[in-house]
């Protein structure tokens, strides 16, 4: 179902939240502080913002101006029609950690997770929300006690589906008409909720750390296991249907491609806060696969 992986661009710090859009692929690079894009082939790349505070998921309003997370001043930035950046609404008081992915909905209502601890500190694990902001930056608590919220997407029968990096599970919800988040549910489970809080202990037992991920027309979710080097592609109930090993740390994914059948991953030799800052290792590949995007 899959061939061989190919470098697509490299020599970048680390590489979040792919999306292929007009033609091209947009990725933000945590510790460049930019958001790049490129086309399928990584010619052309350009830079389309620069956001200090470190960009993290991208996504888009319904009239095409970009939003983009700014992780340490849990910001989510607007980038206007004329390339100027605006805040778009400011979650400091409501996320409890890091700002980290985000998808945007066809109303222009982004829901948010954060990390919900001190990650590169090494403070044990806590819970986090999910936060949905309206289009005119209004914040919402929709859901709580996530176990690090992470990549996300919203189905096209309305379910939003949200990766828990240490919670070894793909939660589920139902998306009403005003953007409420009801009927919670497992979609996918890998393991047990860990028994332990702290990291190590978390790191060691976790078996699917579903990190960045991203929906095909089958309804398959491709996962960036961040701990065990591999994507996998997942159907609800937890069945792993394909497993790409690419030989270093994956961290993010997204299809993409002329005809969407492109498996884009972002890849480095870890996730270390001070490692990556200092190095330019990361790498976005390409693998092509048989089913399209959704």
């Amino acid at each position: 179902m899959t061939g061989t992986a190919r470098t697509v661009i490299s020599g970048f710090a680390f590489l979040e939240a792919p999306r292929w859009r007009d033609g091209r692929l947009w990725l933000s690079d945590f510790y460049t502080h930019q958001v790049v894009s490129a086309r399928a082939d990584g010619s052309d790349l350009q830079v389309e913002a620069e956001v200090p505070e470190q960009p993290s998921g991208l996504g888009w309003l319904p009239d095409g101006r970009l939003l983009i997370v700014s992780m340490r001043d849990r910001k989510i930035i607007r980038r206007e029609t004329d390339g100027t950046l605006a805040v778009h609404a400011d979650l400091g008081a409501h996320a409890t950690g890091h700002l980290n992915d985000m998808v945007v909905d066809a109303e222009g209502r982004a829901y948010v997770g954060n990390f919900g601890f001190d990650l590169m500190g090494g403070a044990p694990l806590e819970p986090a929300a999910l936060h949905r902001v309206d289009p005119d930056g209004t914040v919402t608590e929709v859901a709580s006690d996530l176990w690090f919220p992470n990549g996300s997407v919203i189905t096209g029968d309305g379910v939003l589906l949200v990766n828990e990096t240490f919670g070894d599970r793909v939660s589920a919800f139902d998306v009403t008409a005003e953007g409420r988040l009801v009927n919670r549910r497992v979609w996918a489970e890998f393991g047990p909720l860990p028994a332990e809080r702290s990291i190590e202990a978390i790191l060691a037992g976790v078996s699917v750390a579903g990190d960045g991920g991203c929906l095909d027309a089958e309804g398959g979710w491709w996962i960036a296991d961040a701990l065990n080097a591999r994507l996998i592609r997942v159907v609800e109930g937890g069945e792993i249907t394909d497993e790409v090993k690419l030989g270093t740390n994956v961290y993010a994914c997204g299809l993409g491609g002329s005809d969407g059948r492109t498996l884009f991953a972002c890849t480095a030799p870890d996730f270390d806060e001070t490692a990556r800052a200092s190095a330019r290792e990361a790498e976005l590949l390409a693998v092509p696969v048989a089913v399209p995007a959704a």
